[in-house]
C-alpha cells in the first residue's frame, strides 16, 4: 500500500473514533424522547380498561284509546241535479224575446222566452167563430127535435121524422164539441208563445236569440236552454262486490241497517277537503249489479242551500259501515311493519319492549281502529320505535295529555 493512502486513511479513522462519542451524545435525548410514547402505548395494551354500558333508551309510552266508533266506508262520488229539464218551445215561430240572464236563478212559472204570437191568435179568433157556428146548429136541431116530439102526439108527423132531427141534434152537439175542442188548442198554442220556467233552479245561457225561426213539438222541437234544480242534490258512487256482500252479512247479522230500508247517514268531502264538510243520507240502491265492472251504484241526497255543489262535481262519500261499536285506538305513529304483518311495541311490567301482531281497522278522529292484539291496559310505544328492539329493556315515560293526538273530524 503507497504511504500517503496509508496515511489519509489513518487519519480518517482517528477523526471518526474522536467524533463519534459526542454525537452519540447530543443525539440521545431525541431518541428517549421518541421512544417513551411508545412505552407508554405498550403498557396501556396490558391493561384495557372498561367501558360503562349505556342506559335504556327513554321511550314514550301510553294506553290504547278507548271508546265507541261507527266503521265507514269511502267511496268516489259524482253529484247530479235532483231535477233537470230541457226547455223547448212547444210551438213553431219566431223569437222575439229572451227574458232571463244566462246562468240566473230562476223561478217556477218565470218568463224565459216569447215566440210572435199573431199567428196563433188568428187561428183562436177563427176557431172562436167556428164554435159559435156549432152552438147556434145545435141550438137549432134541439128546438126542431122537440116541435117534431110535440106533433107526435096528434099524430101529424111520423117517426121517421123524429128519428132524422133527433140524429140532426146529435150530429150539432159533435160539430160543436169539435170546435170547443178546436178552440181549447188555439188557446194553448196562444199561451206557449210564452215560454215559462217549469221549475225552480238555474238556468243555463239561451241557445236560441231573437230573430231566430223555432220548431214546435210537432216537428221536432227546438232546445232554448236547461235548468236544474240545485237544493237539495244528489251524489251517486258504486260500491264495489265485496262492500256490498259484507254489508248485506252484517244487515243479517242485526249489525247494521240496510239502506234499502233506512236513510243511512252518509259524510261528504269535496274536492280539496281533508275533512267532511256535508252530511246527507242515502235514498237509492240500484237493484243489479254492473255486470262490466262488478259494482253496485247508490244515491244518497244531500242539502245544498248555499248553492256551492252543481251537477258533475266529484266528492268523497263515506257511507255508514257498521253499528258503533267499543274500540281501542293507537297513532298511525305507532305502528310498524315487519314485513306483510302491523306490529305495535307493547313494554311490559319489567319494562323489556315485546313487538305484538295487530290487526287494524280505519281511522277514526285521528286514531287507528285496532281490532286484535291489544289490550286497554297495555303500554304501546309512541314514540322512540328507532330505538327499540324486542326483547331489550328500555325506560318508558307516560305520554303528557298535550301530546296526545287531537280529536279531529273523521277521516
Amino acid at each position: 500500500m503507497p504511504s500517503e493512502f496509508k496515511d489519509g486513511f489513518v487519519s480518517r479513522s482517528r477523526q471518526f473514533v474522536t467524533t463519534w462519542p459526542s454525537q452519540l451524545q447530543r443525539r440521545l435525548p431525541r431518541l428517549s424522547a421518541a421512544l417513551i410514547p411508545l412505552i407508554v402505548l405498550a403498557g396501556c395494551g396490558d391493561k384495557p380498561q372498561q367501558q360503562a354500558a349505556p342506559p335504556p333508551p327513554n321511550v314514550t309510552v301510553a294506553n290504547p284509546v278507548k271508546r265507541t266508533v261507527t266503521d265507514w266506508d269511502e267511496f268516489t262520488g259524482r253529484f247530479e241535479a235532483v231535477e233537470e229539464v230541457q226547455v223547448r218551445a212547444r210551438v213553431g215561430g219566431f223569437v222575439t224575446g229572451v227574458e232571463f240572464r244566462d246562468g240566473a236563478l230562476i223561478r217556477k212559472g218565470d218568463l224565459l222566452y216569447t215566440i210572435d204570437a199573431r199567428p196563433f191568435e188568428a187561428t183562436a179568433a177563427q176557431v172562436e167563430g167556428q164554435l159559435a157556428d156549432a152552438r147556434a146548429k145545435a141550438e137549432l136541431a134541439r128546438r126542431e127535435l122537440d116541435r117534431a116530439l110535440e106533433l107526435t102526439r096528434t099524430q101529424n108527423v111520423a117517426e121517421a121524422v123524429v128519428d132524422q132531427r133527433r140524429q140532426a141534434l146529435q150530429a150539432a152537439r159533435a160539430a160543436m164539441l169539435q170546435a170547443e175542442g178546436a178552440q181549447k188548442r188555439a188557446q194553448l198554442d196562444v199561451e206557449f208563445t210564452h215560454v215559462i220556467a217549469p221549475i225552480d233552479g238555474r238556468v243555463s245561457r239561451h241557445l236560441v236569440s231573437i230573430g231566430n225561426l223555432v220548431q214546435g213539438a210537432d216537428g221536432g222541437a227546438t232546445l232554448l236552454t236547461t235548468i236544474v234544480r240545485l237544493d237539495p242534490i244528489y251524489v251517486y258512487f258504486d260500491m264495489d262486490e265485496a262492500t256490498y256482500l259484507r254489508n248485506n252479512k252484517l244487515y243479517f247479522e242485526g249489525r247494521r241497517p240496510s239502506s234499502r230500508e233506512n236513510p243511512n247517514p252518509v259524510q261528504i268531502a269535496l274536492t280539496g277537503e281533508s275533512k267532511p264538510s256535508r252530511e246527507g243520507e242515502m235514498n237509492f240502491v240500484d237493484n243489479r249489479l254492473d255486470v262490466g265492472t262488478g259494482t253496485l251504484r247508490g244515491r244518497a241526497v244531500v242539502k245544498n242551500q248555499d248553492l256551492s255543489i252543481l251537477p258533475g262535481q266529484f266528492a268523497r262519500v263515506r257511507l255508514i259501515g257498521s253499528s258503533p261499536y267499543e274500540a281501542l285506538l293507537i297513532p298511525d305513529a305507532a305502528i310498524a311493519s315487519d314485513q306483510s304483518r302491523k306490529i305495535v311495541f307493547v313494554v311490559k311490567d319489567d319494562n323489556t319492549v315485546e313487538a305484538r301482531p295487530v290487526t287494524l281497522g280505519p281511522l277514526d278522529d285521528g286514531l287507528r281502529v285496532v281490532r286484535e292484539g291489544l289490550k286497554a291496559e297495555d303500554r304501546i310505544v309512541v314514540s322512540g320505535l328507532q330505538r327499540v328492539r324486542p326483547g331489550a329493556k328500555v325506560t318508558p315515560q307516560a305520554q303528557q295529555p298535550q301530546q296526545q293526538q287531537p280529536a279531529g273530524a273523521k277521516q
